[in-house]
């Protein structure tokens, strides 16, 4: 396999096993049967672990207003890429009509090829219901297959795409739910056989659930403010294979947490702070000595059970006795992102904000900044990527979207004919 071919597993692991820590560090473990294990860990002491799922694209932002924000888009205030972060806000969308584009050259500091392409659309329909829709293409480049001598046998341009149809109803002033559909594509070999074994794209389809609360009768001090809530677990769906022989992989299902709070200076300046917490719904991989799991839980299992276990069977943070603590390394699979926005007079933002994945769970540490302009009908954003660690395969990410208003674009124009 030469370079070329390489690049695709590198490109797809980098997503989320971008880990900067070297070395290893041998720890002791204490097994069910209460014999000693010794495990491998980094140089600096702490035992990676690192959730891995098929198809990330799924989990990566694909707009450059909450992109921004340190990937905090989940209780942002609703538009035309609301599917991606939480589809019942589409219930509580402004405008009547609209579509956005958004394009990001991904993975440059690795290769030059690798891009995210994402549309989506959204329409108000009556009685506090709204329908949308998006398509997510992932295009990994060219990859050239040689045999084990070297020798090229092939081409090809592995890719992947999603697309999802939502629906949001609102239930009240202030609450509001919505569910999306999604088909997802993953040709990743172009039918090469993999060890003899003949591959095949994988496919599958998932569902989103999601809910959303706004309130914006609040006041702080004297001035006026806007709270809003978001949860969403997405990507619930049939695990996905490649080959008839290999295990089929968990879809990264995902709890989405968002809390946003807007509040208005005056009638020109406005300010909003946002938090959101992740939490993969995949099971942990277990510590596996002599051939059994001495620390964890089967991975094995359906989906709904592994989005049930996924809460408990982290094989712990090894301790100085041999003890595992549980409830450490639980925590330590939060990711934590969070931004801030300042508008004026609603036509132009400036965006900056975090991302912080611990270190054992793929180590993803980024500041984002960006910004975007309004006119009647366009919206422009843009969000650049600055990694805490120098060489990073993220460095250097820009996001580009483009939102039109069909609503706005047709009040304009009937305002020319009067």
């Amino acid at each position: 396999m030469n370079r070329e071919k390489a690049k695709l597993g590198i490109a797809v692991c980098s997503l989320f096993l971008m880990s900067s820590l070297s070395g290893q560090t041998l720890f002791n473990i204490t097994g069910p049967d209460g014999s000693t294990y010794q495990i491998n860990g980094s140089a600096n002491g702490q035992f990676l672990n690192t959730i891995t799922t098929a198809v990330p694209l799924l989990m990566i932002s694909p707009d450059a207003r909450a992109g921004a924000m340190g990937d905090a888009g989940a209780a942002l205030s609703p538009d035309a890429n609301s599917i991606h972060w939480c589809p019942a806000k589409l219930a509580n969308i402004e405008g009547s009509s609209g579509i956005s584009l958004s394009y990001i050259p991904w993975l440059r500091q690795l290769v030059p090829d690798i891009n995210l392409g994402y549309l989506s659309w959204y329409k108000k329909m009556k009685n506090r219901q709204t329908i949308g829709g998006s398509l997510r293409y992932f295009s990994l480049g060219n990859i050239v297959f040689t045999d084990v001598i070297g020798n090229v046998t092939g081409q090809f341009n592995p890719n992947e795409f999603a697309v999802d149809f939502a629906y949001a109803r609102q239930f009240s002033d202030r609450w509001s739910g919505g569910i999306a559909m999604r088909y997802i594509f993953s040709n990743l070999t172009g039918g090469i056989d993999v060890q003899g074994t003949p591959s095949f794209p994988g496919q599958s389809v998932a569902a989103d659930l999601s809910a959303y609360y706004v309130n914006d009768e609040l006041e702080l001090g004297d001035k006026d403010a806007t709270y809003s809530f978001a949860t969403n677990i997405s990507n619930i769906g049939a695990k996905i294979s490649y080959t008839k022989s290999a295990d089929r992989d968990f879809l990264p299902t995902n709890l989405r947490l968002g809390n946003s709070l807007k509040l208005k200076l005056d009638d020109y300046n406005a300010f909003t702070v946002l938090l959101d917490f992740n939490k993969l719904l995949v099971p942990s991989p277990p510590i596996i000595a002599d051939g059994k799991i001495i620390a964890g839980k089967d991975p094995n299992v359906g989906v709904v059970s592994g989005m049930l276990q996924s809460f408990y069977d982290a094989p712990g943070v090894p301790k100085a006795d041999g003890s595992l603590n549980v409830l450490q390394e639980e925590m330590r699979e939060v990711n934590i992102c969070g931004g801030v926005e300042y508008m004026y007079n609603n036509l132009f933002g400036v965006r900056a904000g975090y991302f912080n994945e611990h270190a054992t769970k793929g180590n993803r540490r980024y500041f984002t900044l960006g910004a975007g302009v309004r006119f009647n009908v366009f919206t422009l954003d843009l969000a650049y990527l600055i990694p805490t660690q120098q060489r990073n395969p993220l460095e250097n990410t820009i996001r580009f979207t483009l939102q039109f208003d069909f609503g706005a674009f047709q009040n304009q124009n009937a305002d020319k004919k009067e």
